[in-house]
C-alpha cells in the first residue's frame, strides 16, 4: 500500500509506503542497514561514498542523483541512525540531513530537507511488517506537480527491490 499526504506549508508531499513480507527481519535489516550494498536504492544513484559506518547503529553517507534533463544533478549527505527495541524487536532505520560535511559542488543542487524512515516489525507468523516513510524537497525549480507524481514510483520500486533481494516467499 502507498500513502501520500500533502506537508504542512508545501505544496509537495510526503509518502509512506506498507508491506508484509514473508522472510526473515535479519535479511531485510542487513540490505536496508548496510550502505556498502547500495545497488537496489535506484539507476538514478550515480555515486555514494560512505563516511562513516558503525553496523546496526549508524552510517553517514554522500550521495548524487542523475536527474533527468532539463533538470540539474543533486546531491545530499545524510546521518542515518539504526535503533533496535529488545522487547518488541522493532528495528528503525532513520536518515536525515548531514549539514557541514561535504562542500557543495559545482553544477550539483544540494538537498537539504529531507528525511526517511525505514520501520521492521516482526509480527507472530514469520512475516515482518515493512513501513517506508520519508519526505524530500528536491530544492531548485521542479514544479511541484512533477514532484508529486515521481514520489509515487520511488518508495513502490524500493519496496520491490528489498522483496526481491531478501527472497520474498
Amino acid at each position: 500500500m502507498l500513502y501520500t499526504k500533502q506537508e504542512k506549508n508545501s505544496q509537495l508531499k510526503s509518502f509512506r509506503a506498507e508491506a508484509i513480507m514473508k522472510t526473515d527481519i535479519e535479511k531485510i535489516s542487513a540490505l536496508i542497514g548496510n550502505p556498502l550494498n547500495h545497488d537496489w536504492w535506484g539507476t538514478d544513484v550515480s555515486l555514494v561514498k560512505v563516511l562513516a559506518y558503525e553496523k546496526e547503529k549508524h552510517i553517514r553517507y554522500y550521495v548524487v542523483y542523475d536527474v533527468p534533463w532539463p533538470f540539474t544533478d543533486r546531491d545530499m549527505a545524510s546521518d542515518v541512525v539504526i535503533t533496535r527495541d529488545t522487547a518488541s524487536g522493532i528495528r528503525v532505520v532513520f536518515s536525515r540531513p548531514l549539514p557541514g560535511v561535504i562542500p557543495e559542488k559545482p553544477g550539483l543542487i544540494r538537498i537539504t530537507n529531507f528525511w526517511q524512515k525505514w520501520t521492521l516489525r516482526p509480527l507472530n507468523n514469520g512475516t515482518v511488517a515493512v513501513t517506508l516513510e520519508g519526505f524530500v524537497d528536491p530544492a531548485g525549480k521542479v514544479p511541484a506537480w512533477l514532484y508529486n507524481l515521481v514520489i509515487i514510483d520511488s518508495p513502490l520500486k524500493l519496496m520491490r527491490e528489498v522483496e526481491r533481494r531478501v527472497g520474498v516467499k
